[in-house]
């Protein structure tokens, strides 16, 4: 048998318990809301950054800075240059771009032994003895 006392007492403190498990329940619910929205957040920027990537593919972001100095001289000329030099940098970049495109590379040596790579009609120069991001003026074989 249940006396009165332990009745009472238990029927009280389980109430009180009770008015204490709403808010931590909200409160969790409140947390599991953030965690969500961060979650959210995360496959935003994740589709953002494919897409960005997917983007960058067919920008040609390697040789972007060569082919603007081949534009103007072919505004200027009305021909493709000969040649252009660039630092070693730049120079992997147009390699590496016929091999990501999967492009004949014709890699050779010029007669003062300076690397070349032929990028379409005009012959890329690697300088070594320059800075590694350097491009320069186009120029002809004359």
């Amino acid at each position: 048998m249940v006396n009165r006392r332990a009745m009472i007492t238990g029927t009280a403190l389980g109430g009180v318990l009770s008015a204490l498990a709403e808010p931590a329940e909200a409160e969790a619910a409140g947390v599991q809301q953030v965690a969500d929205s961060r979650a959210t957040e995360d496959v935003a920027k994740a589709i953002q950054g494919l897409r960005d990537e997917v983007a960058r593919q067919y920008t040609f972001w390697e040789i972007a800075a060569v082919r603007d100095q081949i534009r103007a001289f072919v505004r200027l000329n009305g021909k493709f240059p000969d040649y252009i030099d660039v630092g070693t940098d730049v120079w992997q970049q147009v390699h590496d771009w016929h091999v990501r495109f999967q492009q004949t590379a014709t890699i050779g040596r010029l007669a003062d032994g300076h690397y070349s790579i032929k990028l379409m009609a005009t012959v890329v120069v690697m300088r070594p003895d320059v800075a590694p991001g350097f491009i320069g003026m186009p120029y002809d074989n004359r």
